[in-house]
Parts: structure tokens; sequence; C-alpha cells
């Protein structure tokens, strides 16, 4: 697991920050070493030892977290605190531990753990020096790591690979190509011909098949797809030029093929944006029921912990009942102690206790683990939900650009040769010879 601490003061802040609510679940698993038995008045008893020193980072907090989609019980977080504490040289010093449960950066639900121990040594009333923390976590976590069978981060394998800047990223491809078959092509510019009788009528057939009619040079007819791509009509019609202009007659009601390019990257334009925008207003919609679903999940899973911890705490007492009802009382009980028989009850007791204690332990994190899997399959959803709006929205922006790229050369150059023909023709046939 990756793990991350530092020396810090600030006990009242830092208790808060453990405390937010920011997180979905938060459970103070542990106050050792303190007389208070609320985190914030726990650190805060650190704070006031460390008064009668000169230190000021009197605290050490580290975090402890494991791979996403890993379930580590408490116990395996437990070993691992201890293991840390002994490196550090903070056995025995008063500590805190602290559970949270929170979508990490990936969004998938986890659980990590917050350890922070008092520096202040108070025999010696000293502060324990911490040298070479970082290289000595680094050990733990490559150990734990190996330990449970886990895929190490690349960085602990070189230490190059930690800067992400080593790292590329596949380039996006930033030109599509349109498979068209041409028999399908020449199958609409025929049909629409055919049913067509008039001009008007060959215009508005080409337009309900995706095509758009337009003036070509040297007195031809063409058509362009929405591609902008030109079609001769004669050509793909298979029929002689003397007959399209028999009944296209009207030729300078047409657009030229850069005007009608223009309009079709416009148009396009604008329905590809309307189509982006409904696409995102209904991928959010979506999250947000999601996010709903997830906070009432959230609540539920809260409101099943409360009844499993009272469950568990009823049960604790029951058995603590039984074990003390084993002793016997009064002069039996006398006997009891001289006998030695009152010493063996009392290892037994321990010894069920302990063993109480590991399988409520138990309980309580397959809860955890549980709850923690019904979360990672909502959270599944979101990702998948706006990795397809990502994809999406990415498609579209790109093809948006393209159509308005297209629009304003066009329109540029479609400018650019009206205003050269008019200065032309101010200047007068002199100028042209």
């Amino acid at each position: 697991m990756i793990l991350q601490g530092n020396q810090r003061g600030g006990a009242r802040d830092l208790a808060l920050h453990l405390l937010k609510d920011e997180n979905d679940h938060v459970e103070v698993h542990e106050l050792r070493g303190f007389v208070s038995d609320d985190l914030v008045s726990a650190l805060n008893e650190a704070h006031a030892i460390s008064r009668g020193t000169k230190a000021r980072q009197f605290l050490y907090s580290l975090s402890l977290n494991p791979p996403a989609n890993k379930n580590v019980s408490t116990a395996d977080f437990e070993a691992a605190i201890s293991r840390i504490e002994n490196k550090l040289g903070l056995t025995g010093q008063p500590r805190a531990i602290v559970f949270h449960e929170k979508p990490g950066t990936d969004g998938l639900p986890r659980r990590h753990c917050h350890a922070v121990w008092s520096r202040i040594d108070a025999k010696n009333m000293k502060a324990i020096p911490l040298p070479y923390t970082k290289y000595k976590l680094r050990e733990i976590s490559r150990e734990l790591y190996l330990e449970h069978g886990w895929d190490m981060p690349r960085g602990f394998l070189d230490s190059k690979e930690r800067d992400p800047r080593n790292f590329t990223l596949a380039q996006w491809q930033q030109a599509k190509r349109i498979g068209k078959d041409p028999r399908d092509i020449k199958a609409a510019l025929q049909d629409s011909w055919a049913i067509s009788d008039t001009q008007a009528a060959f215009q508005q057939a080409l337009k309900e098949r995706g095509f758009t009619l337009a003036k070509g040079d040297r007195r031809s007819f063409v058509a362009l797809d929405h591609t902008c791509e030109v079609y001769s009509v004669p050509k793909w019609t298979g029929l002689h030029t003397k007959e399209i202009r028999a009944r296209l007659t009207d030729q300078d009601a047409l657009p030229s093929v850069n005007e009608a390019r223009i309009q079709i990257a416009k148009d396009m334009a604008e329905r590809l944006s309307g189509l982006r925008d409904n696409q995102h207003h209904a991928v959010s919609d979506r999250l947000h029921q999601i996010a709903q679903k997830r906070s009432e999940l959230v609540e539920r899973q809260s409101a099943e912990r409360k009844k499993l911890k009272a469950e568990l705490e009823r049960r604790w007492s029951e058995e603590v009942k039984l074990r003390q009802a084993r002793f016997n009382k009064g002069l039996r009980g006398l006997f009891d102690r001289m006998l030695g028989r009152h010493k063996k009850l009392k290892q037994q007791n321990e010894c069920e206790a302990v063993l109480a204690q590991k399988r409520d332990q138990k309980e309580r994190d397959t809860m955890v683990f549980t709850q923690l899997e019904v979360q990672r399959v909502l959270q599944t959803r979101t990702q998948r939900l706006e990795a397809f709006r990502k994809t999406r929205q990415q498609g579209l922006s790109q093809d948006i650009e393209q159509y308005q790229e297209i629009s304003q050369k066009k329109k540029k150059l479609f400018e650019l040769r009206r205003r050269t023909k008019n200065r032309s023709q101010d200047r007068g046939p002199e100028y042209e010879l």
C-alpha cells in the first residue's frame, strides 16, 4: 500500500480534518495512550504535553492507501501500522487510528486508514527524532506489496518512472475517414433524378438523401454530400450534360460550390452542436440519478453499520455477563482462589474475550467489504457513462470544429475572390491588357 507520512503540529485542525464528513464513512478505530475518548481532545492532549518542549511538529501523521479494488482487513492495517511504528521508533507512543471510506481519484470507493502518533517522549520530555522516514516508508511499502501479492507501482520498481512526465499518451486521431460504397452514391443520385421532373423537385429529392445541388465550373451541375465532397451529376447519374441542362434550366438560382460548402458546414455545425448538447444533458441527468442513488446507498449503509454496532455491543455485554457468572462468590469464591480455579477461569475468560473481539472485527470487516463492492458496482456505471460522454463529446467537437473551419476558410476565399473581381472591374480594360 502507498504510505505517506509527515511531521506536523495543529492538533485540532488535524483532528477536524480526519473527522470531515466529506467521507462516506469515518470510524475512529483506536485511541491508545490518551486519557480522552474523542479524537479532538486526544490530539489536544499531545499538544499540551508538547508545550513542555521546544517541539512545534509534535505529531506524526501517516496515511495508508491500499490498491484500488483490494479489500484490506482491519487486522492487516493494524499489522502494517505496528510494523511502521517499530521501524520509525514510535513504539508505545500515544496513537490514534481512523478509517475513511470515500471514492478515490479513480472514482472507485475505497477504504484507507490514517494513523497519528505523538512524537513527545513524556518520560524524558523531548521529541523523538524521525530521520529518513521517506526511505523507511518506501521500504515497508514494497514489502507490503510483495507480501500481499499486489501489483507494485512502476515507480517502486524504477525511480525514474515516478515522474509522470516520463510517460507518453497515445495521440488522438485528428482526421476520420468515412467509408462509402460508390454504388450507394450512384443509386441515391439516380433515384433522385428518376422521381423528379423539375429542378426544384430534383433539389428536394437530393436534400432528402443528404445531398445539396450546386452549380459547378463550366456550367455543369454537381451535388455535395454532408462531408462537402463534390459529385458530378452527369457522371453519377450516367446521363449526358444536355439531358441534365434540359431539366435543370435555372443554374443561376443554385449556389456555387463554395457557397454550398459554407452553408453545409454551417448547418452541420449547428446540428451537431444541438446533438452534443442533447447528449450532454441526457448523460448529466443519468449521472445525477446515479449520484442520488449513491447518496441514498451511503445513508442506508451507515444505518446498517449502526445496527451492526448495536448488535455487537449487545452480544458483547451478554457474553461479559456469562463470563462473569462463572466466578463463585462468597466462601466458594475464596476456595476457588486458594485452589487456583479462579485463575484458570480468568485465563479462559480472557482467551474467549480476545477471540470474541476478533470475531466481531471480522464481522465488521465483512460488512465494510460487502458495502464497498456495492458502491464499486454503482461507481463503475458512472465511469462508463463518463467515458461514453467524453468519447462522444470529443468526436462531435472535432467534427464541429472541422465544419467550422471549412465554413470560415471557404467564406474567406469567397470574399477574397469577390473583392479581387471588383477591383479588376474598377480598374477597367486598360489594366487587364
